[in-house]
């Protein structure tokens, strides 16, 4: 098994004059936890206003997910420009090379960010935080990192993402193997040789239809151990010239605008009529024209009914089962990864975006092996073993296992309320917050890109920058009018959990175990993890609380 460094020596080489962010004893207004997205955008956004702010990030870079991200296949599932900051000096000088950008390219974005924004002057890399808690007497956050340095800081912010936190099974002898395993986030930065090798994905999430599709085109054989199947979309990857990105630049601050009115942050949006309003021909002509736009066309600009009504649903994946079973030559195989019986509510599932996945996994050297039929029981030294008997031997082992989502990254860094509380044990029946941004107990902190916001139903950088928006507007207000403390009531947490809870109690969403729903990883709590209620409502009722003098908060 690899891991990552933990081990954090006292010099930082990558860093080439001094930075007083490494400070032994660390003294700032606002400190923010990662340095992906959202916490470059706040910190950009917070020193225009002149507040002085800090990043702990554990990693060695900006760029969060992309930073550790570097699997076979690593790339985004959100077309550009609509997966970047809007922030016009950022977007101005800059161009992609494809639709749908890998790990490589994002990375590059981010030393592109770093030359506009100057970013890192402000951040301390290879830091991870062990503990945190408000002190009273002081009104100040004491922050520990794991190599013993301390900082204190008015406003303490947490940008560390929704799969902060990687998940394991916990299958008998994963220690045995004696070949190469990896989990998908610990995958080495020089690549794993794959050419002529018997290789193992275990996982069908985006990431394990990602590596299983890139690793066929090198490996002798990709066997993928599928618990459930992937529903996923053609992606329409394509290539991108610098002139017409240029060309297309005068209508980017307009596209930005408009992503925040739709339900997801994305181009475009649900159609506003049902599925049986249209006679099927008409049906199938929609159906086929989204299928060909690709990416998340299928999902996101469907018919309104599509994640409500259970029928209107079925017609969706029946048509997407057609249009994925004719890929398919394999008849074993067509009916584990496209079976004619839905395994779940279409959609209700994040549906990954694919290139060829069917097409390599349809080829006779690869196999998929249902692991629902026949569970893995141990891992050997030479293979995996499942429950019929069967040994099935590998040089790679690809856990693509995922992570505890959501919740995961927060409830992992040692953090207390002002009783001393930690978070893990607050949030163990269940999680509680305010807008999906702050905590009761937790006063002067907040969040973003985690639990109870839009996070899982929208498109990142869409996410970032309502939330982050509304914090800068939040801190930026407090500062004007005089006040010093700020803290969510546990009346307004028990309110939004409700209002989460209901919103998607509407939807098919609570049928299905996802890790949406905080299936995907044993003992957690069953609840819904994000705000099913679209972008433009979330920010609605945000705005509304920032509006009518902080409603939900005690200030002081």
């Amino acid at each position: 098994m690899v891991h990552l460094r933990t081990d954090i020596g006292g010099t930082h080489p990558h860093v080439s004059e001094p930075n007083d962010s490494y400070a032994k004893e660390l003294d700032t207004e606002v400190l923010i936890v990662g340095a992906g997205f959202g916490g470059v955008y706040l910190l950009h956004k917070l020193r225009e206003l002149g507040f002085q702010c800090k990043i702990y990030e554990a990693g060695k870079e900006l760029g969060g997910i992309w930073h550790w991200n570097c699997y076979p296949g690593a790339r985004v599932d959100t077309m550009v420009p609509i997966y970047e900051y809007s922030i016009e000096k950022v977007w101005k000088g800059w161009t992609w090379s494809e639709r749908y950008p890998g790990f490589a390219e994002l990375r590059k974005y981010f030393e592109h960010v770093e030359n506009v924004l100057d970013v890192k002057k402000d951040v301390a890399f290879e830091t991870r935080v062990v503990s945190a808690q408000f002190d009273k007497p002081s009104s100040r956050w004491i922050v520990k990192t794991e190599d013993g340095r301390t900082a204190r800081a008015k406003y303490f912010i947490l940008a560390t993402g929704f799969a902060a936190k990687r998940y394991f099974p916990d299958w008998k002898g994963l220690e045995n193997f004696k070949g190469e395993m990896h989990h998908s986030s610990f995958w080495p930065e020089g690549g794993v040789d794959v050419k002529g090798k018997r290789v193992a994905v275990v996982g069908t999430g985006s990431t394990g239809v990602q590596i299983a599709q890139e690793t066929a085109k090198e490996a002798a054989s990709v066997t993928v151990f599928q618990r459930t199947p992937n529903l996923a979309l053609p992606m329409r990857q394509g290539k991108l010239t610098k002139e017409e990105q240029e060309m297309r630049k005068k209508e980017y601050p307009e596209i930005y605008k408009h992503r925040m009115t739709t339900f997801a942050g994305f181009q475009y949006d649900f159609a506003q009529k049902n599925t049986f309003d249209d006679s099927p021909e008409e049906r199938e002509k929609f159906y086929e024209k989204l299928w060909e736009n690709g990416g998340f066309e299928f999902w996101l600009a469907n018919y309104k009914d599509l994640l409500f009504d259970m029928k209107a649903n079925e017609q969706a994946y029946n048509f997407w089962a057609k249009k994925t079973r004719a890929r398919i030559s394999d008849p074993v195989k067509r009916d584990i990864l496209a079976p004619l019986t839905p395994p779940h509510a279409w959609g209700t599932k994040r549906p990954s975006l694919e290139q060829d996945y069917y097409e390599r996994m349809d080829e006779p050297q690869n196999e998929v092996v249902d692991i629902k039929k026949t569970p893995i029981v141990e891992v050997t030294e030479t293979g995996i073993k499942t429950t019929d008997g069967k040994l099935r031997e590998f040089d790679v082992i690809a856990l693509a296992t995922g992570f505890d989502s959501v919740t995961g990254g927060m409830k992992n860094m040692g953090l207390k309320d002002v009783d001393g509380v930690e978070l893990s044990e607050k949030w163990k029946m269940g999680t509680w917050s305010y807008l999906g941004m702050a905590c009761s107990g937790f006063p002067n902190m907040f969040f973003l890109y985690g639990a109870q916001g839009p996070t899982a139903f929208s498109n990142g950088p869409s996410c970032v920058e309502c939330q982050g928006d509304w914090i800068v507007d939040a801190m930026a207000k407090l500062r004007e009018q005089g006040i010093k403390y700020i803290d969510a009531t546990r009346e307004a947490e028990e309110e939004w959990r409700r209002k989460i809870t209901e919103i998607s109690d509407k939807t098919l969403f609570p049928g299905t175990s996802s890790w949406y729903m905080g299936a995907n990883v044993p003992g957690k709590p069953r609840e819904q993890l994000s705000y099913a209620g679209g972008v433009p409502l979330y920010e609605k009722e945000c705005r509304e609380a920032l509006d009518n003098g902080f409603a939900g908060f005690i200030t002081a």
